[in-house]
């Protein structure tokens, strides 16, 4: 990784951490019953931090597979949709699901290049266990009209995070360890968020749920940065990654 490249990385990183205080401080603050400067900071903000990681993969390229950059690009963008349709509006809540639904499968996607589908079975029971542990927490407290579509968001997160896990130890280094970890922390972020939307509030619950969702996506975003060398062992002909 050049030097340049890397200053970028540092710079997005900051002009992350502050473009997320932002937005957590704006939801902390703002007013329940109005629109204030507080509600403002935090439109501004939210979308603005995942921009930023937008614009840091989309810079990144050399050494990168164009098909895990891909991936996690459209991930971050339908990431990005799905900020705005949850902080619009609480109407909007299926459609920014469905937002971060697509994020999830082409973040899935991305960790397939070079990488079997559910490699390592391990992390999928593992991951899928706390999903279903997870649903099952949350289950009196949904609507039937959401049922549906909160089993099948779940089951795309545990799937992303599990394929996460197993490349890591299919590929272990750096990038794909943080990667890994941005998808556990997508399951926990949005545990916390799930709960506090459909069982009990969590107190300050935009600091943990937005804290652990960025984080998340700084992981994820890891993936792009100096690529990732392809093996023997870990390499798959495209049409056999689904066999």
């Amino acid at each position: 990784m050049s030097a340049g490249n890397d200053l970028l990385w540092r710079r997005g990183a900051v002009a992350l951490a502050a473009a997320a205080i932002a937005a957590i401080a704006g939801a902390l603050l703002r007013s329940r019953g109005g629109f204030d400067g507080w509600t403002l900071l935090h439109w501004i903000g939210k979308p603005l931090a995942t921009a930023i990681l937008v614009g840091l993969v989309w810079r990144e390229g050399a050494a990168v597979d164009a098909r895990l950059r891909r991936g996690v690009l459209a991930g971050l963008v339908f990431s990005l949709a799905g900020d705005v349709l949850l902080m619009l509006s609480p109407r909007l809540f299926v459609g920014g699901l469905l937002a971060f639904l697509a994020a999830h499968l082409c973040y899935l996607r991305a960790f397939t290049v070079d990488t079997r589908l559910f490699a390592r079975w391990l992390p999928l029971g593992v991951i899928g266990a706390i999903g279903a542990a997870i649903l099952a927490f949350l289950w009196s407290g949904l609507v039937p009209a959401l049922r549906g579509p909160v089993i099948a968001y779940v089951v795309v997160l545990v799937a992303m995070a599990a394929q996460a896990l197993a490349r890591w130890r299919e590929h272990p280094d750096a990038r794909t360890r943080m990667a890994a970890l941005g998808g556990v922390l997508f399951v926990a972020s949005d545990a916390l968020l799930a709960i506090d939307r459909f069982r009990a509030p969590i107190a300050a619950a935009p600091l943990w749920v937005l804290g652990s969702y960025w984080a998340a996506q700084w992981g994820i975003a890891q993936s792009v940065r100096g690529g990732i060398a392809q093996s023997a062992r870990g390499a798959v002909a495209p049409g056999a990654q689904r066999q």
